[in-house]
């Protein structure tokens, strides 16, 4: 009897050590969990503005951080002339509200697609030839950036003009390259302020996604437009 409740005795002497390293072993396994997902969780997706040139992709950069950023401001400058963004410019951790939570994003501001640019378009503008040809070199080298920073996007916002024939080659490509790569899209159709906008025209033409009419410019539309972002890329 006395070594039966010796044996039960040692037995539960050792039962409790061991429950007490599985506890301290599932304890670390969490904090390191924790740890992980600190380190290497994607804290907000990172969206990039793409269109044609003069779409009002820059516009649209500049509303959205002037709303949830501050005036003071800018993703970039604004022209009638081409081809003005010649870089693409990020902008990490923009905090937007919309329908009741508030999501973060990077916005990545490109440099207008085109399948053909001419230096001599620049010319018209009034540029010397020196300074066209430049101009023409570094917006060729802004539509090859442009493409590449698709392979490190989780979505894209594609801007069209509604006062234009959606049918383009620009758009045509990047919605298949987005169809292709399994990215979320949000189309905006943009500068619905002028007297001879048609969204209804942008949606007819690619139905299989979602789409905004706004005006960056006089920030008519945003409040819908920061609720599709949140539905798309929250």
């Amino acid at each position: 009897m006395r070594k039966g409740k010796q044996s039960e005795k040692s037995l539960g002497t050792m039962l409790f050590p061991r429950r007490e390293a599985m506890n301290m072993l599932e304890r670390f396994k969490v904090s390191f969990s924790k740890m992980f997902n600190k380190l290497f969780k994607k804290k907000g997706a990172c969206i990039g503005i793409y269109g044609p040139p003069n779409a009002g992709k820059t516009t649209l950069s500049n509303r959205i951080l002037k709303d949830w950023v501050g005036a003071e401001e800018t993703m970039g400058s604004v022209s009638h002339i081409a081809h003005e963004t010649r870089h693409a410019k990020r902008r990490n951790a923009v905090s937007i509200e919309a329908n009741g939570h508030t999501i973060s994003l990077d916005i990545v501001d490109t440099p207008g697609l085109a399948t053909k640019i001419d230096f001599h378009d620049f010319m018209e503008q009034g540029m010397s030839d020196s300074e066209s040809k430049k101009r023409s070199k570094e917006a060729t080298e802004g539509v090859i950036e442009a493409v590449k920073w698709l392979d490190d996007l989780d979505g894209v916002i594609l801007v069209m003009d509604s006062t234009e024939n959606p049918y383009t080659q620009v758009n045509v490509t990047v919605i298949g390259n987005m169809e292709a790569r399994n990215l979320p899209l949000l189309i905006v159709a943009n500068k619905v302020d002028l007297p001879d906008a048609d969204p209804a025209v942008i949606k007819e033409a690619f139905p299989q996604h979602p789409m905004v009419p706004v005006s960056a410019l006089e920030g008519v539309g945003m409040d819908s437009f920061y609720e599709a972002l949140a539905k798309q890329f929250g």
